[in-house]
């Protein structure tokens, strides 16, 4: 987020980029839950971003208290009300390449988004808690296959999103050839680092990391239904 928003540079752009990359999706979730059609939502989501990239709007960043997650969705809500009235279909970003998404995937997941009636704000709380989420446990299985544990990670991974009692002991002991106690350990350990890189990957959406245990707590709201 820092680099982001430094001066403009190639590094600040890339920077930038990259936080879109990864954080897309919760955006297409709102735009989906509002647009008429899938086309829009696409259309929408894809211009949305031409013209973020394209006008460095990060200089607005610190009216959202430097969080990125809050200062995408007020920048996305002003686009749309600016969009809403015009043809969706018109060709926008005066040549700035496509930041490449993954529509079938991103449609995919829309499907099986829980159906309830749920505001569009609030959906993009939970797509954003659940991506970043989903961001952490690949980087840290990356982790453990670099340091030849990722038969280690695959048996342990359910204590990482449904609690303790997701794995049971003895038996992963068994499969993974290792003491009931060695397994706790293990788990102790995992679990350790799994909320070492949450830290970490919040950290990069805010410009003060400083605010980083405020930001999870509201991520973790997001999972309510109030």
């Amino acid at each position: 987020m820092l680099k982001a928003q430094g001066q403009p540079s190639r590094e600040a752009d890339v920077a930038l980029e990259e936080l879109c990359r990864l954080y897309w999706y919760p955006l297409y979730v709102y735009v989906r839950r509002r647009a008429e059609t899938r086309e829009d939502a696409e259309d929408l989501t894809q211009s949305f971003f031409e013209r973020f990239l394209e006008k460095h709007y990060l200089e607005g960043l610190d009216n959202h208290k430097g969080r990125f997650r809050a200062f995408l969705l007020a920048s996305l809500k002003h686009f749309l009300a600016n969009e809403w009235d015009r043809s969706r279909r018109q060709k926008r970003g005066g040549g700035i390449p496509a930041l490449s998404l993954d529509w079938q995937s991103a449609e995919a997941r829309f499907q099986i988004e829980p159906a309830d009636n749920l505001s569009p704000d609030k959906l993009y709380d939970r797509a954003w808690a659940i991506t970043l989420l989903d961001r952490v446990i690949v980087r840290l299985r990356q982790e453990c296959a670099r340091d030849g544990k990722l038969e280690l990670f695959d048996h342990l991974k359910p204590v990482l999103t449904s609690g303790k009692g997701a794995v049971n002991c003895s038996e992963a002991g068994a499969a993974l050839r290792l003491s009931e106690g060695a397994v706790r350990v293990a788990i102790h350990r995992l679990r350790g680092r799994y909320r070492e890189l949450l830290r970490e990957e919040i950290a990069q959406t805010l410009s003060d990391p400083g605010q980083a245990k405020e930001e999870l707590q509201a991520l973790f709201q997001a999972f309510s239904n109030e």
